[in-house]
């Protein structure tokens, strides 16, 4: 959606079959949406971690931005003041952050390249891996274990690169490998 506005129409529209528990504007402004308690319909078709039905599974908080731009500074800073809370309240663990493009990497592709994911895990909001050594072959099951779902390889290093590798473009290279094993490490000895 090109405003807040537009996003808001949108996400209020019974027709659209869309919405969120949040939409953060990029005034800082967080609209609530949807009781946290009840479910939205801002993930759509995808998995994260196994789970199938992210939509009964997530807390959805959706961010005004056409994805053509970086995010606003008053916009992130609303985000980061949000998230902790939600996480709190849910018991929600930082790698289970995610976005659109994470859960349903074939389909989506928001919040997009120009989201500051790096910056999130450095407040302790979700994670950001260290490189290490990676062993041939095991890109798309080192992403597994981080939790991104079976998709087509272009489709998983696409969404990958969008979050950790933003601007990476072509074949697969040995950083997107190494980072990817650095995902993993975080969840397996």
């Amino acid at each position: 959606m090109a405003s807040t506005a537009e996003a808001l129409v949108r996400l209020c529209d019974p027709g659209a079959e869309v919405s969120a528990h949040y939409l953060i504007a990029e005034s800082g402004e967080v609209l609530a949406l949807v009781a946290e308690e009840m479910r939205a319909w801002h993930a759509g078709a995808g998995e994260w971690a196994g789970i199938t039905d992210v939509n009964s599974h997530s807390i959805g908080i959706e961010l005004a931005n056409p994805g053509d731009r970086p995010f606003a500074h008053r916009q992130m800073q609303a985000l980061e003041r949000l998230l902790p809370q939600i996480m709190a309240r849910w018991s929600i663990l930082p790698r289970n952050v995610i976005g659109h493009s994470d859960m349903a990497p074939s389909r989506k592709g928001d919040p997009g390249r120009r989201f500051d994911w790096r910056r999130l895990a450095l407040r302790g909001f979700s994670v950001w891996p260290e490189p290490r050594p990676a062993l041939p072959d095991r890109f798309a099951a080192d992403l597994a274990a981080f939790g991104y779902p079976a998709v087509p390889p272009e489709h998983l290093l696409a969404a990958f690169r969008l979050r950790f590798r933003p601007g990476t473009s072509g074949p697969q290279r040995s950083q997107d490998a190494e980072m990817a094993a650095g995902l993993a490490g975080l969840y397996r000895p």
